[in-house]
């Protein structure tokens, strides 16, 4: 099936995102086939042009950016100046051959721009107008500019990670610009599908900061129901035990023994201590809750004569679900991993053979695919706006040099 179609293949998306979490959504969009337009300012374009890593690519010392490379690869790329009469009258142009916006500025910019949804929405009554901002575009928040780490610690992520007694942590990545990414995502496929059912186009409307409190999942539970704040455990989970990071001989592995039935295997088949089945204190799962630091004593004084691998497999072979806690270049050499395609290597025009992300999706017939490299900043100009659009040789010249793209 994947030679005839892609799952998104009748959608034209103009991606007016940068950085990440809009870039995120749109790339998984041109990842299942969509025709996404991202339309970077004529003057450097995308932030994340500049943000490294980066490779050198000539013998002057040219240097471009991995993360972009990663970020926008499927999309075809135009340069346009909103602010300019020009620009607006292309992009309204657009509009009218277009299936979807994505902007994630600050609300408020696209109004002021004059190319808000009410304006859009009567150009194409059947445009899905999608933004992705901080703090979404209503509430008392909606206009402050908003980060990745803003919405981890104003969604409650922070507050329940990091070690037991330490400060409140961030997620290693910009989990909540992913997340805002995802959320996106999604919203956009309801509306097409909306569509189908009513013929309008509508907003959609995704906060990071709302993204990160659907992620926490019950933390608000525990608190509204116990009146105690949940305190931030390390690796632990406040509902199972033992379900946490033990140390072994040469690292850390996970072992999740998330029911009654799994703790008794593990009692009696691993550690060898059915006595630990009628302990009182370790009997039930409040009582395993409360006694962590003694489960965590006998399973690492029988773990520590193991490799990760070992202990992995020794713990699996009794049906416990476990793994190891693998660092980067363990999960780029890893056969699971491989298997499913994580990640890709691709031939980038400038930048020579590269590897990026793979897709996380995996939709069996319309298969999603890593096609064509990151565009080069305005790359596409020309077969957009004559192709699309049917500017002529004379118009195209006459508005590239007002430098309006």
């Amino acid at each position: 099936m994947m030679g005839e179609h892609m799952a998104l293949e009748n959608l034209t998306i103009l991606d007016l995102t940068r950085v990440l979490a809009g870039p995120f959504c749109t790339m998984m969009l041109a990842d299942m086939g969509a025709n996404v337009i991202k339309i970077e300012i004529p003057a450097g374009g995308d932030d994340t042009r500049t943000y490294p890593p980066f490779r050198e690519h000539n013998l002057e010392g040219e240097r471009e950016s991995l993360y972009f490379a990663n970020i926008n690869r499927n999309k075809k790329g135009i340069t346009l100046d909103l602010k300019a009469p020009e620009g607006k009258a292309l992009f309204k142009e657009l509009v009218k051959k277009a299936d979807i916006v994505v902007e994630n500025y600050r609300p408020g910019v696209m109004d002021k721009l004059g190319l808000g949804y009410d304006v859009l929405q009567e150009l194409n009554p059947r445009l899905i107008y999608a933004a992705v901002s901080g703090f979404g575009c209503y509430g008392p928040y909606h206009l402050r500019p908003g980060y990745d780490i803003l919405s981890q610690a104003m969604g409650g992520m922070m507050a329940i990670t990091g070690p037991k007694g330490g400060p409140p942590t961030r997620a290693g990545s910009a989990l909540g610009d992913i997340l805002g990414g995802l959320h996106v995502t999604i919203g956009i496929l309801a509306a097409v599908n909306a569509r189908a059912i009513t013929g309008k186009g509508q907003r959609v409307d995704v906060g990071l900061m709302d993204s990160v409190i659907a992620a926490t999942e019950n933390t608000a539970l525990k608190y509204l129901e116990s009146g105690k704040i949940p305190e931030r455990m390390g690796n632990r989970y406040a509902a199972v035990s033992p379900y946490d990071a033990f140390r072994c001989k040469d690292g850390v592995v996970i072992i999740a023994a998330g029911n009654q039935h799994l703790y008794e295997k593990l009692c009696t088949e691993v550690l060898h201590r059915p006595d630990m089945i009628t302990d009182p204190r370790f009997v039930d799962m409040p009582g395993r809750l409360a006694n962590q630091d003694a489960i965590q004593e006998v399973i690492e004084d029988v773990l520590k004569d193991y490799t990760m691998q070992e202990a992995t497999e020794l713990v699996l072979s009794k049906g416990i679900p476990a793994g190891p806690i693998l660092d980067v270049s363990q999960i780029l050499a890893d056969p699971h991993v491989k298997a499913r395609e994580m990640f890709v290597e691709m031939d980038h025009p400038t930048l020579g053979r590269i590897t990026i992300n793979g897709c996380a999706i995996k939709l069996m017939d319309t298969k999603p695919s890593v096609r064509t490299p990151a565009p080069a900043l305005g790359q596409d100009n020309r077969a957009v706006y004559q192709g699309l659009l049917g500017l002529t040789d004379a118009q195209f010249n006459a508005l590239h040099e007002k430098h309006v793209f």
